[in-house]
């Protein structure tokens, strides 16, 4: 007898595994059976080590233990050929399945599969550090690594800044504004607590993994490594982001096609709003063949339910109105209520006058008029004029009567009444975005800021502007971490809008940090003028803790002579990494110094790069009494 058929006897002998088909015939139950595999059912493993065959074919000896071969057994208990007639929930198909063991052959969803997509990747990026060997924590095999890795940290060296200089931090504010320093993954699992679900809008202009520009991350990802630092860092921004939040996320041609299946694989497809070409250059092609050399692109996203057409809303704070007593209202005799629309300009020349205070409102280009369509107080009467300040303790959201000025209809929209813009409104903002690099440029804006060339590649404050204002109203939270030059910050504080900036590199505080001062003091650059922007406000500056941070920059400044005594350090600190093969450190001190400093640097376990929250009190990290405090205050824990 072959294996099919003696495993075929095994089973179909077992009454439990029967099941009637629709012709009242019994037949095997393959769902069962192989969910009994899966569990690694006593009674089912007992049964198929009963055949001397079936147990050979299914299970292996390692000494003296016995294993079951449990794909093994999967792959042939699902073949099509093994009882065709069997009664069974999984489809005769091979190939790759999805999460939910559906194969994607029948999977009415797009899915983007790479090595490493089960995977944490801290992603530390320095410019010394640009081809340091990333370290991937597997969620399955490395659970505590990961939780260690991404519990809340603390957070060290908190500074306000002012028009008046910098402070000391004693208190933090439910409204500041704040700059970190430190990697953006481990900073985003920190801000959960406080911030999620309260970011409007996200604005991130990531590496885009090019290989062979001069942008100053480590930008030299391979493709699924890539992919892997995308995905684990746009999944904790979707936790911070409001429902009604928008991401926005700046990358060039290389991943963008990958990076869209990605985020509607983790945001869901529904909730994609538009990829917006932004013109980087004019008349120039040095790359042949390639069309969009001169564009690159921005990817939008939202967790909001409704339309596209209410996801933007309008800018300009809505004011409410109500009628007074005009005695016989003789300054006007048009019949207003027959006008075909709610934003209509009067067909009449004169100037209409406002009999309680004697304000002019002449009718000319510059003003329009929105009539009251019903009867909705006893002082609000249809087709009623209502002049600014009349009645404003009522307060109610109805479309009534009240004067526009047109820059404030172009700024609305035709939704003006639900509090949104409509797709007409958008298509406007999305046609301003594509011209945006024909204005000043972000290299040129940086120069006048500090002399010289400090950042490379920074975007624009206009295109920034564009973003914030379309998106946002005064006061709501924009979050950026990739926060580069500090574009989004700078501009977000110019437009009144709280902020969160995030970076790791070092030039944060010569940068940054300097750009974000200059902004607190008033400079005049970018959107300064058009903004009618002077100085004022704050923002709060801190730090990571870690704990071997120092270390690796002192085997990067270190001396060859030097470089033996780190080594001993390192072996009595709490940072060493499990993973360091010992043998090859034998003759450390017989090697060249250019083998002696990456050693060195991979002896540093990267989850000890930062200070958990929870061992904030332990001795061997010395955080002082003060910066517990604020460390409290963020996480809103009890002393």
């Amino acid at each position: 007898m072959s294996i099919q058929e003696k495993l075929s006897n095994l089973l179909l002998s077992h009454e439990k595994y029967l099941s009637e088909n629709v012709d009242g015939q019994k037949v095997l139950n393959k769902t069962l059976v192989s969910q009994h595999a899966r569990e690694y059912n006593v009674e089912l493993l007992t049964l198929l080590q009963s055949d001397a065959d079936v147990k050979n074919h299914f299970f292996v000896q390692v000494k003296k233990t016995t294993i079951f071969k449990l794909e093994n057994f999967l792959t042939f208990l699902n073949n099509r050929s093994f009882l065709p007639d069997s009664f069974t929930a999984f489809k005769q198909n091979i190939g790759l399945a999805t999460d939910h063991e559906n194969y994607l052959a029948n999977n009415k969803e797009v899915v983007l599969n790479w090595a490493y997509k089960d995977c944490i990747l801290e992603g530390g990026q320095t410019k010394d550090d640009q081809k340091r060997s990333e370290v991937f924590f597997n969620e399955v095999l490395a659970p505590d690594q990961i939780n260690r890795l991404l519990d809340d940290k603390v957070f060290v060296n908190w500074k306000r800044h002012d028009k008046s200089g910098e402070h000391t931090v004693k208190e933090l504010s439910e409204n500041d504004n704040l700059i970190i320093k430190g990697n953006n993954l481990v900073v985003l699992h920190s801000l959960k607590k406080r911030f999620a679900g309260k970011v409007k809008l996200i604005y991130i202009d990531p590496p885009y993994n090019t290989g062979s520009d001069s942008f100053g991350y480590n930008d030299r990802f391979n493709h699924s490594t890539w992919l892997t630092f995308m995905k684990n860092r746009l999944e904790v921004a979707q936790h911070l982001l409001s429902q009604n939040g928008l991401l926005f996320i700046h990358i060039g041609d290389d991943e963008v096609h990958y990076l869209k299946i990605l985020t509607d694989e983790i945001f869901g497809r529904n909730q994609f709003v538009a990829t917006i070409p932004r013109k980087t250059r004019s008349g120039k092609s040095d790359v042949p063949y390639k069309l969009s050399q001169d564009f690159d692109w921005i990817l939008v996203y939202t967790k909001a339910v409704s339309s596209k057409e209410k996801l933007f809303q309008r800018t300009v704070e809505r004011k409410y109105y109500r009628s007074d007593d005009f005695p016989g209202d003789e300054w006007r005799l048009t019949d207003l209520t027959t006008q075909r629309s709610t934003i209509e300009r009067p067909n009449s020349d004169f100037t209409l006058i406002n009999p309680k205070n004697g304000d002019k409102y002449p009718v000319n280009s510059d003003r329009c008029w929105s009539i009251t369509k019903d009867t909705v107080t006893a002082f609000l009467e249809k087709g009623k004029i209502v002049f600014p300040g009349d009645y404003d303790f009522l307060n109610i959201q109805t479309p009534y009567m009240r004067v526009f000025k047109s820059e404030e209809i172009e700024l609305n929209g035709d939704g003006f009444d639900q509090g949104y813009v409509s797709t007409e409104f958008l298509n406007r903002a999305m046609d301003t975005l594509l011209k945006a690099a024909q204005n000043k440029l972000g290299t040129d804006e940086i120069t006048e800021l500090f002399g010289s060339k400090a950042f490379s590649y920074p975007k624009n404050e206009l295109l920034m502007k564009v973003i914030i204002e379309y998106c946002t109203q005064r006061n709501e939270l924009v979050l950026d971490f990739f926060s580069g030059s500090g574009t989004t910050a700078a501009v977000a504080h110019k437009m009144g809008r709280q902020y969160i900036g995030i970076e790791q590199m070092d030039y944060i505080e010569p940068v940054t940090v300097e750009r974000l001062k200059k902004v607190v003091e008033g400079e005049q650059g970018g959107i300064s003028e058009s903004e009618n922007w002077h100085g004022g406000g704050s923002f709060v500056y801190c730090e990571l803790a870690n704990d071997a941070e120092d270390f690796r920059k002192a085997v990067r400044k270190a001396k060859a002579a030097e470089l033996p005594a780190l080594l001993e350090k390192a072996k009595k600190s709490s940072f060493l990494s499990y993973r360091v093969d010992g043998e090859k450190f034998h003759g450390f001190e017989t090697l060249g110094t250019e083998e002696q400093r990456p050693l060195l640097i991979e002896l540093v376990d990267a989850n000890t790069l930062y200070i958990n929250y929870t061992d904030i009190e332990s001795t061997d990290y010395n955080i002082n009494k003060a910066d517990k405090e604020l460390n409290r205050q963020f996480y809103r824990r009890q002393p």
